[in-house]
């Protein structure tokens, strides 16, 4: 029997792909990387976890044409739209969090945040590949395309990525990522030959979360970089609706 996917559509935010007919589905705010939403890639992951039963959202969080700019992004907007998410009729109870590398330091800070000021619709569990433990500088996706590869370039704490309740001046770049203050279930995953985020940085969150007493779902990807073959995508993809169907079912 042909397996059918519907897209859907969430007014004002963004549309994803869920199973058919009228729920409740467990439901998954995805964040795209600085590759932005209209390079496929989530939507990709979003009819993946469709067809296991996930209603998935794409949220297209970036500025601007082409991948967009990450440049004083409102955080306060992907929390209105989790709030949207979870007020659907054709969700269930629990709404997931998912991002890759800029969109997973997007979910982490989102949820550390969120969780420091008591602020209510926290994802109920948070998945996230190739995650920095640290704030990010701005990305210009103009000046990177133009430029070339400028090779590493220090952030310059002037230009912030991310804003919170109409503000920018706490989020420096290289401000650890306070994501103990989650209590939720945490999903970290990297390839360990990254040379665009260390898998270092995976370690740092992994040994921060243990020492408040968190017990996050670490997968370390052996020899694999930012991006993966297609056998590990397979495999990551099965780890995250395991993942997710456990905590959000």
């Amino acid at each position: 029997m042909p397996l059918k996917i519907l897209r859907r559509s969430l007014p004002n935010w963004g549309w994803g792909y869920g199973p058919p007919g009228e729920g409740p589905f467990p439901a998954i705010v995805l964040l795209h990387g600085s590759e932005g939403s209209r390079s496929g890639m989530i939507y990709r992951t979003a009819a993946v976890l469709a067809a296991h039963g996930f209603l998935a959202m794409a949220f297209p969080y970036s500025n601007g044409k082409n991948s967009g700019d990450i440049i004083e992004v409102s955080l306060d907007s992907t929390a209105e739209a989790l709030s949207s998410l979870r007020a659907w009729s054709i969700v269930g109870t629990k709404v997931g969090l998912s991002g890759i590398s800029r969109g997973a330091e997007h979910a982490l800070l989102l949820a550390s945040l969120m969780s420091r000021d008591g602020v209510a619709g926290l994802p109920d569990a948070i998945a996230v590949h190739t995650p920095p433990d640290v704030i990010c500088g701005a990305f210009n996706s103009r000046m990177w395309r133009d430029a070339g590869d400028q090779g590493w370039r220090p952030w310059d704490p002037a230009d912030r990525a991310w804003s919170w309740r109409g503000s920018s001046n706490e989020l420096l770049p290289t401000t650890p990522i306070e994501i103990e203050r989650f209590n939720g279930p945490i999903f970290l995953s990297h390839g360990t030959k990254d040379a665009t985020w260390s898998v270092e940085m995976t370690y740092r969150l992994r040994d921060r979360l243990k020492r408040h007493g968190r017990a996050p779902e670490v997968h370390l990807y052996e020899g694999e970089g930012h991006s993966v073959n297609s056998d590990i995508e397979n495999q990551h993809n099965e780890q995250l609706i395991d993942f997710f169907g456990r905590h959000l079912s």
